[in-house]
């Protein structure tokens, strides 16, 4: 498993193991039952603070991608596949929300930038 840390990043180093893990699970490379580093391992891998790792596997767990059993380790869970395509629109709803913003500021009128929507879609 390979994970990348920009610390020059504006997003949180627990956020970007979220979403890069969140990204593994999504694309099959962690199947259900796989068995994610330790908290320690980890933090030791990406020279980071072990809380910063325990964040990152506690909101995975909240989200129900893992489950973590005491004395054992964290676990990737079943994939639920309502909750990776309501994941999956979340992110493509804010990455829309971001074109449409750069097109505002670039003073494309609405109109406009639903014509080019529909032109990519046909595309």
């Amino acid at each position: 498993m390979r994970i990348i840390i920009n610390s020059s990043s504006m997003i949180p180093i627990y956020e970007q193991i979220v979403d890069q893990m969140k990204t593994l699970i999504r694309n099959g490379d962690l199947k259900e039952n796989d068995n994610l580093p330790s908290v320690r391992t980890l933090s030791k891998e990406l020279k980071i603070s072990a809380l910063t790792v325990k964040k990152a596997y506690d909101s995975l767990e909240e989200e129900g991608f893992t489950v973590t059993i005491h004395g054992k380790g964290t676990y990737v869970t079943a994939v639920n596949q309502q909750l990776l395509q309501e994941e999956q629109k979340k992110e493509l709803e804010a990455d829309l929300e971001m074109a449409v913003c750069k097109g505002r500021r670039y003073g494309i009128s609405d109109e406009e930038i639903r014509s080019l929507f529909e032109l990519i879609l046909e595309g």
